[in-house]
């Protein structure tokens, strides 16, 4: 069994990585359009072409996590390393030097961003993989991915509720200056969460042969496997939908509600959803099978944002209360699909031989950032195509915006649900796995 003191610490790792993450879901779009001032296509264009760089770094990464020999592990060394570097780069990102010219701006975003990628790829697989050697146990695995994301929907609910003010504070006028300002408030407690997980985890499931595989072997090893390849369509799909919500979060406030002044409370809301929903995956994945809850959670998300669709430009509360509740049941689903790229690296290893943990969750890892790209690349293409320019209303811009916040995100869950078919690892089948494995529910085979 694994502590609640070290599911603590895991998840304290999280809520470092949703600083960034959130962050950049949320404020990134509205910070390069209407802070430093580049066009909507571009912003889009720009956060698709970064993801070209993913192709090669993810796998490269979780390969090379998978080789690590420390004392300390294979996952775990590498949020001591690079914590200090990915706190760097967050601050460079919400830095635009105002003496640059307008392609400059865009130049330097593009530069900045893809340095912010580049290292979150670096720290986040590492401690993705991490949860997937903390336990065996199955029913563990989705304790210790809930309390992850507990804490995880607990950093974007710091940065939802602190980040707007933080750069009206600290900015004193200068929005620009207050970004960058708050940014550096951010990745300062970031770092210190990250030592903290590094601190307060122990990997303990190993790979029964400590001799790594040749790269090109790896990779034909996680073509086999079937199972990883439906996560992986449907982490492109889940996070297309989900981020092109978040993003259009603060235009559906401003141009739509029409009340810009509480765009805190309605991030906010939806945050706290989610972590409620998180909270709740745990005991609901005990009494119930995973893959039908996952399913259907997929489907009530999507019915929430096609109600949505539907309420009046001036219903504020009712608006509020469906973000509130799409959160809730989204973020529900959340540690579930975690849990099951653990149980996917033992099914790669019954069929292959081979235990390629860091590689498998870099795999998955890789699409849910070309998911994290394709959401902000159409918010940016589609609010361009609606005529968007920032401050000025009009009727059009609103309806445009209203549907793309609601009907994108139903689309993809709905598309999540059909994708789920073929996902066939039940709590039966991994049993059978792990036993064939030799990994027992107290870890006491293969563990350190």
């Amino acid at each position: 069994m694994v502590s609640a003191k070290e599911k603590i610490a895991y998840g304290l790792g999280d809520t470092a990585s949703n600083f960034i993450f959130q962050t950049v879901m949320l404020f990134l779009t509205f910070y390069y359009t209407d802070v430093v001032g580049i066009p909507a296509a571009a912003v889009g264009s720009m956060f698709l072409l970064v993801r070209v760089f993913d192709a090669v770094t993810d796998p490269l990464m979780g390969s090379l996590a998978d080789r690590t020999r420390t004392r300390w592990g294979a996952y775990r060394p590498y949020l001591l390393w690079l914590a200090l570097p990915f706190a760097l780069c967050s601050v460079l990102a919400f830095t635009s030097p105002e003496w640059l010219t307008e392609d400059g701006k865009l130049y330097y975003a593009f530069i900045t961003y893809a340095l912010l990628m580049i290292m979150y790829t670096a720290i986040n697989i590492p401690y993705s993989a991490l949860g997937g050697v903390l336990s065996a146990d199955a029913s563990e695995r989705v304790s210790i991915q809930s309390y992850r994301f507990v804490f995880a929907m607990g950093g974007g609910l710091l940065v939802t509720s602190f980040m707007l003010p933080l750069v009206d504070y600290l900015g004193s006028g200068n929005e620009a200056l207050g970004y960058q300002r708050a940014m550096i408030v951010m990745s300062i407690v970031g770092m210190v969460l990250f030592l903290l997980c590094f601190a307060g985890t122990k990997e303990r499931v190993k790979p029964a042969n400590e001799t790594p595989a040749p790269y090109k072997t790896q990779l034909a090893a996680i073509w086999q496997n079937d199972q990883c390849r439906v996560l992986c369509m449907v982490a492109i799909v889940l996070l297309t939908g989900m981020v092109m919500r978040n993003t259009l979060a603060l235009y559906y406030v401003k141009y739509v509600l029409q009340r810009p002044e509480s765009a805190t409370l309605f991030v906010t809301a939806g945050m706290v959803g989610s972590i409620i929903g998180c909270a709740l995956a745990n005991p609901i994945a005990k009494r119930f099978c995973k893959i039908k809850v996952y399913t259907w959670l997929q489907l009530a998300s999507a019915a929430v944002c096609i109600v949505n669709y539907f309420v009046p430009y001036q219903a504020w509360f009712t608006a509020i209360a469906l973000h509130f509740l799409w959160g809730l049941i989204l973020q529900m689903a959340t540690p579930l699909l975690w849990a099951k790229i653990a149980d996917v690296v033992d099914y790669g290893e019954d069929k292959t031989g081979l235990r390629m943990t860091g590689l498998t969750y870099s795999t998955v890892v890789f699409f849910i950032k070309v998911g994290l790209a394709l959401g902000g690349a159409l918010a940016g293409w589609l609010l361009a195509s609606v005529n968007y320019q920032p401050d000025a209303f009009s009727p059009d811009v609103a309806k445009g915006i209203v549907a793309l916040f609601c009907i994108g995100p139903a689309i993809a869950s709905i598309g999540v649900a059909i994708i789920m078919r073929w996902y066939t690892l039940d709590n039966q089948k991994m049993m059978a796995i792990q036993q064939r494995l030799g990994l027992t529910t107290d870890d006491a085979h293969r563990a350190s």
